[in-house]
């Protein structure tokens, strides 16, 4: 009888594996973005990455599966964005308004501006019919901003019977609107209105609902 003999990865086979994995994840991103979902082959991909077809089969499966890692990763890293400026700004004991007005300004100021996020939005706006995040996962920034939304309530800090209801009106009247003040800034090629009184006016407007 043939006996199967696993097969051991070493440490410094796991880190040539995870290297090439990274190679191909950025050439990957960088030719979507460039050239599109739908003229990117997979030829392309590994000859940008300097590995063979087959190693980019061997990882990701196809370049269906490959575009999703790629358009999550660029998520994940805005996500770990929006939790570090939720778990440092949105703290126990801090006046309300105060933590609210640091977070809706760390949003905008550190994960809009970020490379992940424009990546991100580019590569999910393509005309294209591309591979779409799950909704789980594309609505977890929100998720989480609900969680804490719910520990306010719970605290009795916010009047929030639907903390989830609360979050979409939150990031609506703060982020949302200073994003359109951005986007609107650079269509007319006008000067941007102060981004800070943008999400203040935002914090008060949602406080007088929900305090």
């Amino acid at each position: 009888m043939a006996r199967t003999i696993a097969t051991v990865q070493t440490p410094g086979r796991r880190r040539r594996s995870e290297a090439k994995k990274t190679a191909i994840l950025d050439a990957a991103e960088a030719l979507f973005l460039t050239e599109g979902y739908e003229r990117t082959g997979v030829d392309a991909i590994a000859g940008h990455a300097q590995v063979s077809k087959r190693t980019v089969y061997d990882h990701f499966g196809d370049k269906a599966t490959l575009f999703a890692r790629v358009v999550e990763r660029a998520h994940e890293a805005v996500v770990g964005v929006v939790r570090t400026a939720l778990d440092e700004e949105l703290t126990p004991g801090r006046e309300l308004k105060d933590a609210l007005t640091a977070f809706g300004q760390r949003v905008i100021t550190q994960a809009v501006p970020s490379t992940a996020y424009v990546t991100f939005q580019r590569l999910t706006s393509q005309p294209w019919s591309t591979p779409r995040l799950p909704e789980v996962t594309r609505d977890l920034p929100e998720r989480m901003l609900e969680e804490r939304f719910a520990e306010l309530a719970a605290n009795g800090e916010l009047r929030a019977a639907d903390p989830g209801l609360a979050a979409r009106h939150f990031s609506a009247l703060t982020i949302g609107l200073a994003l359109d003040e951005l986007k609107a800034g650079q269509d007319t090629g006008a000067e941007a209105p102060t981004i800070a009184a943008v999400i203040a006016d935002g914090v008060d407007a949602f406080l007088r609902a929900y305090r």
